[in-house]
């Protein structure tokens, strides 16, 4: 029995360390955001620039390293899981609001949990605790391992990300991170558009009050001229022939361009540059085995991916920050309902884990439908667990929405990521279930 306790201690400490760094980096961001180190339209500008370029990258690196012609086919369980438990979890949260005449965002808080910076956080945390090695692949190196498992969650982040901005939108009125903040940055870039045709001499194109500011583009006006012009007469064919197309294509396109995001378009490349021999060989083979772009681009493109989960954490820390402020000031602050939250937690902290762990549990054990990566199993039980994701405020920010919801879902979120470390209980069960299938 005494055995049994300090084998299930190990991995529970271990688990709330990693727990624990998360919300600490989230308290990072919130003294970021007290000490006025980041404001907060400049942290929805960051948090762009995360879902834009960071996670891309990211995407590229993890994706690309990982996947080869040998072994793409354990992604192929990764993106059914990942479907399945999402579109499932939609169902489900649209069903309760409805039953319960719930508000709006808890189906989308329900549905969409945070699938990219804290899995990655995560993982980081239980690499230094080591609590992982028993499900190690004999002969690997931790950190191999590591590697494989941050890719798992990478292509379930990928599938995430695009049910999130497909359906999102449909859950909680038009918006997501890479939508316009509202339609006058649209009448802007438009009108910065038909400027850069004004004017014919000079050697920088100059901003609408004829001065050098910001916006101005460094490129000389002779280039920046037909670059706006071939940029116009594009988007005006396209348009035209968008109108000239029957209802029903238009719908098809409209639910197509909802999947066309940043971090989709990042996975695909990773993915082509996987299964390709001659490129992987080019981004990620040694210098001297043919790998000329090892050195230099895949290095950048790691560097920047890297950036991504303590950025977008650090993120939700400032967005965290203004809602408490706005509390202290006694400001309308919106009401979080006990019966929201506590729906919201039980079905992602309790009921999923639940659900995953023993499922996963018997497919790995009984069947020969995964193949024999334990660090696949144990990924697959943790991707439905989690706090909702942050793309709830990004949602409310550009459709806007009423203040009082924004503060609602803000201090809602705050209360989310605050009981975060019970995910503990999900990483152990995992890792048990994992050690169980493996002795199977």
């Amino acid at each position: 029995m005494g055995v049994d306790s300090s084998e299930l201690i190990v991995p529970f400490v271990g688990a709330i360390q990693a727990s624990f760094s998360v919300l600490i980096t989230i308290i990072f961001g919130v003294v970021a955001a007290q000490c006025n180190l980041l404001s907060t339209n400049a942290a929805k500008e960051v948090s762009k620039l995360c879902v834009r370029m960071f996670l891309p990258a990211l995407l590229i690196y993890k994706i690309g390293s990982n996947l080869h012609q040998d072994t793409g086919v354990r992604y192929i369980p990764i993106l059914i899981w990942s479907i399945s438990y999402t579109l499932l979890s939609v169902l489900v949260g649209r069903t309760l609001t409805r039953i319960f005449k719930l508000p709006a965002w808890v189906t989308p808080a329900i549905a969409f949990n945070n699938t990219t910076s804290l899995p990655l956080l995560l993982i980081q945390s239980l690499k230094q605790t080591q609590i992982l090695d028993a499900i190690l692949i004999g002969g690997e190196s931790a950190a191999d391992a590591m590697d494989r498992a941050e890719s798992y969650f990478l292509i379930n982040a990928m599938v995430s990300n695009s049910l999130t901005f497909a359906l999102g939108p449909r859950l909680l009125k038009p918006g997501d991170e890479d939508a316009p903040d509202n339609e006058d940055e649209v009448e802007e870039s438009e009108s910065e558009s038909e400027e850069g045709e004004e004017g014919e001499n000079g050697d920088i194109e100059r901003g609408p009050d004829g001065l050098i500011n910001e916006h101005t583009s460094l490129l000389p006006r002779r280039i920046v001229h037909p670059t706006n012009r071939v940029e116009k007469k594009g988007y005006l064919k396209s348009r035209n022939w968008y109108n000239s197309l029957p209802p029903w294509a238009q719908g098809t396109l409209d639910v197509a361009w909802q999947f066309a995001n940043a971090p989709i378009m990042g996975a695909l490349f990773g993915a082509i540059i996987g299964l390709i021999p001659s490129l992987h060989r080019l981004f990620f083979s040694p210098s001297n085995e043919g790998g000329y772009l090892n050195a230099w681009l895949t290095t950048s493109i790691k560097n920047i991916g890297d950036l991504f989960a303590s950025t977008q954490i650090i993120v939700v820390g400032v967005k965290l920050s203004q809602s408490m402020l706005r509390m202290k000031r006694g400001e309308d602050s919106g009401n979080v309902s006990k019966g929201s939250l506590a729906l919201v937690t039980l079905f992602r902290f309790i009921i999923w884990p639940l659900i995953s762990i023993p499922l996963i549990w018997a497919i790995a054990s009984k069947t020969e439908l995964l193949n024999g990566d334990p660090m696949l199993w144990f990924s697959m039980m943790l991707m439905p667990t989690g706090p909702p994701a942050m793309i709830l405020v990004a949602l409310t920010d550009v459709t806007g929405a009423p203040e009082a919801m924004k503060m609602t879902i803000a201090k809602f979120l705050t209360i989310s990521y605050a009981i975060t470390p019970m995910i503990c209980f999900t990483v152990v069960g995992a890792l048990k279930a994992t050690e169980a299938a493996i002795d199977k």
